[in-house]
């Protein structure tokens, strides 16, 4: 009887060893009640008010920063919006405009990535309150092999690279990498 118990327990544990499991860090989930930080390929519209050659869309590009007329580069990744527009106003101070009324918006927010098993892999396009389930939706819907109660995702928080296992329920931010797994059985 003792030897079937060891070896129960050792499938056991070798099972957990082996699911790959990893919980996500707290920070994964405190992200999302924080302010949204601009990246790379966010696309934003940027409004000078009683400026209509200033005022345009801008992309950030791929080293974090937007050119903008007569203040050149501005560095964007990280910054919330309010931070962006206190950052053009500034600059546009120093010798272009007296008291500038800057507001920056997101037109289009960086791409969301869905791989593993769904119809239709791919990048597709983020919208706002966007949940896993949105996004597999968006790829196709599951593969016929797919793990459906759960998914493996890749968020960048403040320049740091973080995995985690989360329902299909959770919310998700753009640039996230979605991960479907395939089920075992």
């Amino acid at each position: 009887m003792s030897i079937r118990l060891a070896l129960v327990l050792a499938l056991c544990a070798g099972l957990a060893a082996c699911s790959g499991y990893k919980r996500p860090p707290t920070a994964f989930h405190e992200t999302l009640t924080q302010p949204y930080r601009l990246d790379s390929s966010d696309r934003l519209r940027i409004i000078v008010f009683g400026q209509e050659d200033l005022s345009n869309t801008y992309t950030i590009d791929q080293a974090g920063y937007i050119s903008f007329p007569l203040i050149g580069t501005v560095p964007a990744r990280g910054k919330t919006q309010q931070e962006l527009a206190i950052t053009i106003a500034q600059k546009l101070r120093q010798g272009y405009l007296r008291d500038p009324d800057v507001s920056v918006e997101v037109d289009t927010y960086r791409p969301v990535f869905v791989m593993g098993e769904v119809q239709n892999a791919g990048q597709y396009t983020y919208v706002a309150g966007m949940t896993v389930q949105n996004a597999i939706a968006t790829a196709g819907g599951f593969s016929t092999r797919a793990q459906q109660e759960d998914v493996d995702i890749t968020r960048q928080i403040n320049g740091e690279i973080l995995n985690g296992r989360v329902p299909i329920s959770d919310p998700i931010r753009p640039g996230d990498t979605i991960y479907v797994r395939e089920r075992y059985f």
